[in-house]
């Protein structure tokens, strides 16, 4: 971590207690709190998550913008504020200044969370599921900074896969072009967020935590800086149908359009309208996704630590991967 990143940070005891024994830390993002779900679903949901990964041996790090500090792990107050908060910023690479220096309410999205979890030293990043190229983008350009945060910043993310209101397709060629790899855990395919299966193939299978975890201490360790993707299907038993989602999410797609929906507005007013139009159906899959990625994570993240290198640079952000040859 930079010196001056330090004055910026603060840890809650639970994590600083955790960094002093050893014992493994696993970032959550707040986005999904303030802006993914609604009130109290979203609070019960994250304290439930966090109480999962405890469970499974590690310590869980919420992170946010609060007061002018990157918090890194909430109380239950803080996660009340944000919860019930209708003024929480979305915070990503390029807001993170505006929003400390302002002393403003934020809400990490994936791209945010990487940032200040590689600043926190924590390897492990669990969330629902990343952002990616939107449909349109070829005339758009409305590509998500999830993906290049993922090229530049050496963090695991545990995923659902990526959004299915997303063109998946043009997402994996993205993270293919900047040498990000992904990691199908349970099967072969890329997951799709509410549906088990996008169609499209992931880099490779690994089902354990040690398997996952010998790759990408592998990949850092030869200097091959930037994330991991880590696509972990939704449960079957909560799985949507794909053709039914797809359906949905096209007409949500259009309602968007029509109402001139835009920029960061338009990811949590799809997951809203599809939230509707699924009568909640949806909103029990993103929570029971969410779930189960918290508990692969955790493993994930005991098991790097269990394969941790001798020593770790000074800072874990990169420049981004360097390709042999």
């Amino acid at each position: 971590m930079p010196d001056t990143a330090a004055r910026w940070l603060a840890f809650s005891d639970e994590v600083l207690a955790a960094r002093a024994a050893g014992t493994p830390v696993v970032a959550l993002e707040s986005t999904i709190i303030a802006h993914g779900m609604p009130w109290p679903d979203n609070v019960r949901t994250a304290r439930e998550v966090e109480s999962l990964i405890r469970a499974e041996g590690a310590v869980p790090a919420t992170i946010a913008v609060i007061d002018g500090r990157i918090r890194i792990g909430l109380d239950e107050a803080q996660l009340e504020r944000l919860g019930q908060a209708r003024d929480a910023a979305k915070v990503s690479r390029r807001d993170l200044p505006a929003v400390l220096a302002s002393g403003a309410l934020g809400a990490t999205t994936v791209a945010g969370t990487m940032v200040c979890a590689a600043l926190a030293g924590i390897e492990v990043f669990v969330t629902g599921g990343i952002g990616g190229v939107h449909r349109g983008a070829p005339t758009s350009f409305d590509i998500s900074a999830d993906l290049q945060e993922l090229a530049r910043t050496s963090v695991a993310v545990v995923c659902a896969g990526a959004k299915s209101i997303l063109d998946i397709g043009l997402t994996l060629e993205y993270l293919e072009t900047h040498g990000v790899p992904v990691i199908g855990c349970g099967q072969d395919n890329f997951a799709a967020f509410y549906t088990r299966d996008s169609g499209f193939r992931a880099d490779c299978r690994l089902d354990t935590a040690e398997a996952q975890a010998r790759f990408i201490r592998a990949k850092w360790d030869l200097g091959l800086a930037g994330g991991v993707v880590l696509s972990n299907p939704v449960p079957a038993e909560a799985a949507m149908p794909r053709e039914a989602i797809d359906a949905i999410t096209d007409q949500a797609l259009a309602e968007a359009a029509a109402q001139g929906i835009v920029g960061k507005a338009v990811t949590p007013y799809l997951l809203a309208r599809i939230v509707a139009l699924t009568g909640g159906r949806s909103l029990a899959t993103n929570i029971a996704l969410v779930r189960h990625n918290a508990q692969v994570g955790a493993r994930l993240a005991r098991a790097l630590a269990g394969n941790a290198p001798p020593s770790q640079p000074s800072s874990p952000l990169g420049d981004g991967p360097r390709r042999a040859g």
